[in-house]
């Protein structure tokens, strides 16, 4: 957990510089040894773009070695490939791209520039769908993370703290967000074994990563349902859900990064290491010199053991800040105790279950079977 700690504790340099305009010059140089390229949203989203840079400023500033953002003027694999082909030529050794969206684009790359070592967030290179042919050449280390175990812990987290009507509102139904509803799932299921209650969990996938009306008006049915906090696991979807919550006197479980920042109604968070997995993976190419031997040409899922999935434990510009402050009960003690079982491989949640639906939807009868929920009840919300 060091190194995650160690890279939520620059964000708060980093949203002064964002404030102050400082960031913009320092990423607009002739040259940039080190590179990365947002997806369609913007630097400062509080999700994978920023996590991601924050780890890429750590590294660099620390190593004195130049770097620079490129943002691509349009969201599609083309214009993410001419990003990357624009690093390149601005002198990029090493490229960082956060998430499955730049699949297909570092799958092209790879073999184009065999020279630049890229760093594939959260995904696999890929051919194209509809018939996809996935391919992780040496010079690319393919991250991704036990969303499972995050999941687990967010989930084991709201019941020990007393919530006994959960909700999880999750995106598509691609396997990131289906690992952490289930992780979810399974951390509600044991805290409830361990307290002797009984926990109802309303499950639903809105379909896609938005904020809208309509994700916020689900939401808002849920809390007057008698939902109790909901895991928004879905990007902008939780911004969607903190709204509801808000009007509602609710609470929220946001995603990916600490989204305490972003609304007082999320009490914590199932977070990835983003910063902490770059940081690992740039430590290997310009301190250990052994990218090539542990994480060029393979995936590697980062988890509880190196410091790649847990819940906030520090709050960005406080010393002596305490990130539990939002829970009723469940402390910083009660949350390492089932950590360090997840880090020792003492618990070992499912990632995968069988899903009949092509839509990757599991029917509240999969979920029960497939996670061995006991005292867990799931109604579907369609």
């Amino acid at each position: 957990m060091k190194n995650f700690k160690k890279v939520l504790s620059i964000a708060l340099a980093f949203t002064m510089l964002l404030g102050t305009g400082l960031l913009f010059t320092s990423c607009t140089g002739n040259k940039a040894e080190i590179a990365l390229i947002t997806d369609k949203g913007n630097i400062d989203d509080k999700s994978f773009n920023q996590g991601s840079w924050e780890g890429v400023l750590e590294f660099a500033k620390a190593n004195n070695i130049s770097h620079k953002y490129y943002k691509p003027e349009e969201p599609s694999d083309a214009g993410y490939l001419a990003s990357i082909e624009l690093a390149i030529k601005g002198g990029a050794k090493v490229v960082v791209t956060p998430g499955y969206l730049f699949e297909v684009a570092v799958y092209e790359a790879q073999a184009k520039y065999p020279d630049v070592k890229f760093i594939l967030l959260d995904g696999e290179p890929h051919s194209p769908y509809p018939e996809p042919k996935f391919e992780t050449k040496s010079n690319v280390a393919s991250v991704k993370y036990a969303e499972e175990q995050s999941g687990y812990l967010a989930g084991y987290a709201a019941v020990k703290d007393g919530y006994t009507k959960l909700g999880f509102m999750g995106g598509m139904a691609v396997p990131a967000v289906q690992a952490f509803g289930y992780g979810f799932l399974q951390g509600a299921e044991a805290a409830a074994k361990e307290l002797g209650v009984s926990v109802e969990v309303k499950y639903h996938y809105t379909g896609n990563f938005e904020e809208n009306d309509t994700n916020k008006a689900t939401a808002k049915t849920m809390y007057e349902g008698g939902t109790e906090v909901i895991f928004a696991c879905g990007g902008s979807v939780g911004k969607s859900v903190m709204a509801a919550a808000d009007e509602a006197k609710k609470v929220v479980i946001g995603v990916d990064v600490d989204q305490r920042y972003d609304s007082a109604t999320v009490i914590t968070s199932a977070a990835k290491g983003l910063g902490t997995s770059v940081v690992q993976v740039l430590e290997s190419i310009y301190k250990t010199n052994n990218f090539d031997t542990v994480f060029g040409g393979t995936t590697t899922y980062f988890n509880a053991s190196n410091g790649g999935v847990g819940l906030p434990t520090v709050v960005i510009g406080q010393k002596d800040g305490n990130a539990f402050d939002r829970f009723k009960a469940f402390t910083k003690a009660d949350y390492d105790l089932v950590f360090n079982k997840l880090a020792k491989d003492e618990v070992k949640p499912v990632r995968t279950i069988k899903v009949t639906a092509e839509t990757g939807y599991a029917t509240a009868d999969e979920l029960v079977k497939g996670l061995d929920l006991s005292k867990v009840s799931v109604t579907t919300v369609q």
